[in-house]
């Protein structure tokens, strides 16, 4: 038997003031895309905004549906669309934070399972890493450098690769 430990490397800001112009756009944009969340049962909104190496921003929020789980995380609603519209796009930055009216969030909201692994699956097929920064409205942001940092164990499976 051998014991491993497994470390991660994450940057921690007090606000999204301390980042880049870039990220703090992103993170802005993040929060734009909040406004169209689809939440009346949770009442629980979170935006995701997406950098493209074309520099062009893709926004996602989450929409839910009365027949649960037929809901979609906004993660997922923005990575899906582009899949969709730019299938070749390679992915440099997403940004996501959650607001409520039903009580103050006061850590960064972070990814469910989930989402983990289509931005893992999305990273594997660009081959390339995607910085993640989960941010609190005026509070803290965590930057994360790679999905394979927050999902080390991603489910992976070279059998299941479509044949040429």
């Amino acid at each position: 038997m051998k014991l491993l430990n497994l470390n991660i490397t994450f940057e921690q800001y007090t606000g999204v003031e301390e980042l880049s112009g870039q990220d703090l756009a992103l993170c802005q944009n993040a929060e734009t895309a909040l406004a169209s969340s689809y939440s009346p049962y949770s009442k629980f909104r979170v935006g995701t905004a997406i950098r493209l190496a074309s520099g062009e921003i893709i926004l996602g929020s989450n929409q839910e549906n009365l027949a649960y789980p037929s809901g979609l995380c906004a993660e997922r609603v923005a990575l899906f669309s582009i899949g969709s519209a730019y299938p070749n796009a390679v992915i440099e930055s997403m940004a996501i934070t959650a607001q409520t009216d039903a009580f103050d969030i006061l850590k960064p909201v972070t990814s469910c399972g989930g989402c983990l692994q289509v931005m893992a699956e999305f990273e594997r097929k660009q081959a390339s890493p995607i910085e993640v920064i989960f941010y609190c409205l005026n509070g803290e942001v965590l930057k994360v450098p790679s999905v394979q940092s927050l999902l080390p164990f991603s489910f992976v499976e070279d059998r299941l690769a479509a044949k040429a």
